[in-house]
């Protein structure tokens, strides 16, 4: 069956190739002027301090969680052991960095209209014991973050943002991803922007950008600024330099490619942004009442990553018979995202607690999935899925 509306195409045009061109004829491929150009200017568009780009959105995330445990600010460092909550339902990398660094995870229910965090879960799930908040804004979809800081009050609650499904979403006017101490963003292939293979990082806090500028690159001092957080000084002389290693660290470093290529993307990312909300209006408008399926409620202003269809209710049909429907009409489909991740068999290697029931992350688990959305127009899509 052929795929008349797939979930992911390209945004390129020559001017990324132009790019691909320029690094090749440089002849420095790996992490070099070209990444940190791109840093620099995302940085600059999404009103941060610092941008550190990595290779996936994946390693955003683990850059984070390192950074929370070897950063000296008492504050903000998130020891093992500790707990942190997280939503029933999201990306397996959004987890795996918080089992690696031995911290254990409360599961909270989703809001089955929006998608992101039960508020009211949420607000009973928080503890004296809570040390941290995963926010995570799926599909395009920001959370209430005037309810979520509410729910925090003044408890010394570190919040962090995977925001790798919702680059160019705001609330309130501010980029989704920069309202914790860190937030995560994917460039990979099916996402607002493609560099290939992707991800960044986002924070205000300088301190915790210097850590993580160790941790990304083998936990080395050689990418710091002479007076940093990380060592104090260091020495002028780049020998001596050159392989001292200060902080546990991995080699998360991005190709120069994939930062020539995100100088390009970004530039574009206000009209591919623009037209995946015009695709949402139009879903809004169209799809609202239909009544076989539910679509995801908009906080804020979503990115629209994808459009949500869940079964209104089991006795309409099940999933499978819906989606051999949909790939019939010529849908590339998926569930959303993992569905109920806790449901994984993964989680045996998990110290991990699940707040009250998870009710409606099972509900999307047997009876949700998404379809694609794009940066030009998708009426025929929208069309099709009317006349299901």
């Amino acid at each position: 069956m052929s795929v008349k509306y797939p979930l992911a195409t390209s945004s390129w045009d020559q001017a990324e190739y132009d790019a691909l061109q320029r690094v090749i004829q440089s002849d420095q491929f790996s992490m070099g002027p070209e990444v940190k150009a791109f840093e620099e200017q995302f940085a600059r568009q999404f009103g941060s301090s610092h941008a550190i780009m990595v290779n996936s959105g994946s390693s955003a995330n683990l850059l984070i969680v390192a950074a929370l445990r070897y950063t000296k600010n008492d504050a903000i460092r998130i020891d093992e052991g500790a707990e942190i909550i997280v939503p029933a339902v999201s990306w397996s990398t959004t987890y795996y960095p918080l089992q690696q660094y031995g911290l254990k995870l409360k599961f909270v229910d989703i809001d089955l209209a929006t998608l992101n965090y039960d508020l009211n879960a949420l607000r009973s799930a928080v503890t004296y014991q809570t040390r941290a908040i995963m926010v995570v804004n799926l599909l395009g979809n920001p959370n209430d973050f005037d309810a979520i800081h509410n729910i925090i009050d003044s408890r010394p609650i570190v919040m962090i943002e995977d925001n790798c499904e919702s680059m160019g979403a705001t609330y309130n006017g501010k980029e989704a991803g920069t309202f914790g101490i860190a937030g995560s963003y994917s460039g990979f292939f099916s996402h607002h922007i493609s560099t290939m293979e992707g991800g960044i990082v986002v924070t205000d806090d300088e301190e915790l950008y210097h850590v993580m500028l160790s941790i990304r690159a083998h936990g080395w001092t050689r990418n710091l600024p002479k007076f940093n957080h990380v060592t104090g000084e260091k020495s002028d002389d780049p020998f001596e330099e050159s392989f001292r290693f200060a902080l546990p660290g991995y080699n998360l470093r991005p190709l120069e490619m994939s930062g020539a290529l995100g100088i390009e993307q970004l530039q574009k990312l206000p009209d591919l942004i623009k037209g995946r909300r015009a695709n949402g209006q139009l879903v809004q408008k169209h799809l609202k009442d239909h009544p076989r399926f539910m679509i995801q409620e908009e906080v804020g202003k979503s990115s629209w990553f994808g459009f949500s269809l869940v079964l209104r209710d089991a006795i309409l049909g099940d999933r499978v018979a819906f989606v051999q429907e949909l790939v019939a009409a010529g849908f590339e489909v998926r569930p959303i995202v993992t569905g109920n991740f806790a449901k994984n068999d993964v989680m045996r290697y998990f110290d991990y607690s699940i707040h009250g029931q998870l009710r409606n992350a099972d509900y999307i688990d047997a009876h949700g999935l998404f379809v694609g959305n794009h940066h030009y127009d998708i009426s025929a899509a929208v069309d099709a899925l009317a006349s299901l």
